[in-house]
């Protein structure tokens, strides 16, 4: 058992206890009617978020349904201000950026679900190898600048939060959805629920397979399988239907097992057949197990007063074997050299290209396949109260959290070594076990967060500061020492206290347009990295706009600078870089971030009962270092340098046509080219990905009350494009997919 459940079990059934001592009349005196949710409110709606000081995106049940999207990278496209690199097509790795951090592994930004932490080691290993299931996600939530520092640690680019579905509100509803698609991809979605005065609950499932898109050399799945269970039971100890107070409890659990690679393609190959695997990726597989326990208390105490508290915990357990290095003689090299421009690649380079195709016989063990292998959990509880008065003509909505949180990541791991035989691959030896990382990395943190949201007149003021403190630290092993019975062979250690204000202010110039400014510490705290000059990340981030809400309209256009003192780059297997060790860290010295986010909406009433819905965003973004160095991670950077996997160009824009029973909506979505080296000037064709249109278009029509059939065309054009470059070669997006679904509801 963790620590954390010593310590963080007294932390809980304090808070819990305390708030158990006030008596339900006097929850019943409350004079502010607040909303009671299962899980803690980051926005909770669109109108919250068009209320919110700062930038802030609530995508929404309708939303989701309207586009059929299952896939979190297209989503997210409805966002402005959202970076994306994608990678396996489906939607199930993502990488997240927001305002121009880095994208890799979404560890730049804040994730969570429910408005708890999500990664699996958010503090200690902060690289989200998990992501929930887009397809049961009922909302997203993306908050950006000031609004973004009440959900840290990460406070440069901002938080995702995604809602997990609600317990029916209906003493008993079910639903059950299933869809069918290209590549045999097919899709099974259903739980049932329901409420009553003393006891709510939902059991939910959603089951998911495809064969993959990419055509393996030789044959095979390239595809996935998912497993994903949730249960939700809610005790309304008040008897009122959970208005007062309530007690809930969330247990879930997901398996996921991925055919996925990092092995890419030459552009030679890319431009001839863009789906193609190499034969030497042939193995290439991920296997997750995803555990979740959340238990959540709410309470009013009186009047305005309400007070939630979660204790979690997280288990993830991952073993990626992929192929990672080879050794044809001449000592063992990284993927990575073999991809790029083909004037530079001599000999010795295309006789491992040939075999990395699947052509000849290879040495002994010169296919080298690691079991990149960790297990994760992460742990804590954390307490809001939320209290709103009036003072004279000014409205307070004071909002004080705190968070006690535990995580690690154990790393012990080895290879498989092949050779490649006339396309197909023969084990050739085994390493022991740990011989390639013997390694734990641990984090604790305690967290405060505490902002008044003060309304007079039309100004609103949102001043707020959050504290994190946090030791992290990681303990090395022998490769010989598996047991790790004979201690460790060194230690890192890093403590820091970092306070992080933040500012925002809306002044409403009219009933429909409101004038936005914002200021805010951003940080990203570095790991327990075996390097010793590693600093933390920090900036001071500014924003500024307006936002018009009109009856069918909505427009928000907003600049934003971001300013680092000290910009951080983190080495993993998925970023590409070369000459670094998994986990270590390097500073990027000065960088300015700036750029401005667009977004808009309107409904055309075109008569008979029928309606025009417009959606367009756009997204400017100017990344550049301000320092000169020569960095392993970075590599050899200039003043002015572009900073790389930064799109300066991104847009999303749709158009539909609807009814009460029917609709169809047509988008397009577009990404510029993107830099994959630091650089200036014209983009050399090997460091870079293309930019890139991709259409897609759905529909659906409500049969009956409660039966809906839907479809959906992805890349309607079906054009080929590429994706990302890292690590080791081109990949590419999902080509064009047909998707037929039925929906039941009751």
């Amino acid at each position: 058992m963790p620590d954390f459940l010593r310590s963080s079990a007294a932390f809980s059934a304090l808070l819990i206890g305390a708030s158990f001592s006030f008596s339900s009349a006097a929850a019943e005196e409350a004079e502010i009617d607040l909303v009671v949710v299962e899980h803690i409110t980051v926005i909770g709606s669109k109108t919250k978020a068009r209320e919110t000081a700062g930038a802030a995106t609530h995508i929404s049940k309708e939303d989701l349904e309207a586009f059929q999207y299952n896939d979190i990278n297209r989503i997210l496209r409805l966002v402005p201000g959202v970076n994306i690199e994608e990678e396996d097509g489906f939607g199930l790795r993502p990488n997240i950026g927001i305002r121009g951090t880095e994208t890799d592994r979404s560890a730049n930004i804040t994730l969570m679900e429910d408005g708890v932490l999500i990664a699996p080691a958010p503090y200690a290993a902060p690289s989200a190898y998990y992501f929930p299931v887009a397809g049961r996600i009922e909302a997203v939530e993306v908050l950006k600048g000031a609004s973004a520092i009440r959900f840290g640690p990460r406070t440069t680019g901002g938080a995702v939060n995604l809602i997990s579905t609600s317990i029916p509100e209906d003493e008993f509803m079910g639903f059950a959805e299933a869809r069918f698609g290209s590549f045999d991809t097919l899709t099974v979605h259903a739980g049932v629920g329901g409420s009553n005065d003393h006891f709510a609950y939902l059991i939910e499932t959603f089951q998911s397979e495809s064969d993959g898109f990419k055509d393996l050399d030789g044959g095979g799945n390239t595809g996935y399988s998912i497993q994903d269970y949730t249960g939700k039971f809610r005790w309304n100890i008040d008897g009122s239907g959970g208005d007062n107070h309530s007690l809930e409890l969330k247990l879930s659990k997901t398996n996921n097992d991925s055919n996925a690679s990092y092995l890419g393609l030459t552009d030679a190959d890319f431009t001839e057949t863009p789906n193609r695997r190499y034969a030497a990726s042939a193995f290439d597989n991920i296997q997750t197990e995803h555990e979740q326990i959340q238990l959540s208390h709410f309470v009013k105490l009186g009047s305005g007063v309400e007070l939630t508290t979660v204790a979690y915990y997280n288990d993830f357990y991952r073993d990626w074997f992929k192929l990672d290095d080879l050794d044809f003689g001449n000592g063992r090299f990284r993927p990575t050299a073999l991809f790029g421009d083909p004037a530079n690649c001599d000999a010795a380079c295309n006789q491992a290209l040939g075999f990395i195709r699947g052509e000849g016989v290879s040495p002994d063990d010169a296919i080298q396949y690691r079991h990149n292998a960790r297990n994760y959990y992460a742990a804590g509880v954390q307490t809001r109260l939320n209290w709103q008065f009036e003072n004279g003509s000014v409205k307070h909505n004071v909002e004080f959290s705190a968070r006690y949180h535990q995580d690690e990541e154990d790393r012990l791991q080895n290879r498989e070594n092949f050779r490649i035989e006339n396309g197909v691959l023969v084990q050739t030896s085994v390493d022991p076990i740990g011989s390639q990382a013997n390694r734990e990395a641990k984090a604790k943190a305690w967290a405060f967060y505490l902002q008044d949201e003060i309304q007079t007149g039309r100004f609103k003021f949102v001043p707020g500061v959050r504290v994190e403190v946090i030791e992290l630290s990681r303990l090395d092993y022998a490769t010989t020492d598996p047991d790790r019975l004979l201690g460790t062979t060194g230690t890192r250690e890093n403590d820091l206290t970092v306070a992080l204000p933040g500012l925002g202010v809306v002044y409403d110039a009219t009933d429909n347009l409101s004038l936005i400014l914002g200021v805010n510490k951003g940080f990203n705290a570095p790991g327990a990295s075996s390097r010793q000059d590693v600093e933390a990340e920090e900036s001071i981030n500014y924003e500024g706009g307006f936002r018009y809400v009109g009856d069918n309209s909505f427009i928000e256009l907003i600049g934003f600078y971001n300013d680092y003192s000290n910009l951080l780059g983190t080495c993993t297997a998925s970023s590409g870089a070369g000459n670094c060790d998994p986990g270590d860290q390097f500073n990027g010295g000065e960088a300015d971030i700036r750029g401005f986010e667009f977004a808009g909406n309107l409904t055309v009433d075109l008569g008979d009962g029928l309606s025009m819905p417009i959606n367009a965003n756009y997204t400017y973004t100017d990344a550049e270092f301000g320092s000169q160095f020569d960095s392993d991670f970075f590599g050899d950077v200039l003043v002015g340098d572009k900073i790389p996997h930064v799109s300066r160009h991104q847009g999303y824009a749709s158009v539909g046509v609807q009814t009460f029973d029917a609709g169809v909506v047509f988008s397009a979505q577009y990404t510029g080219n993107v830099r994959t080296v630091a650089g200036s000037g014209d983009i050399d064709p090997f460091e870079g990905v293309g930019s890139r249109v991709v259409f897609d278009i759905a529909a659906h029509y409500q049969i009956t009350d409660s039966v809906r059939l839907f479809g959906e065309v992805e890349n309607l054009f079906d054009t080929a494009f590429e994706v990302s470059r890292r690590p080791y070669g081109l990949r590419p997006g999902k080509p064009q997919a047909f998707t037929a679904g039925l929906s039941v509801r009751f």
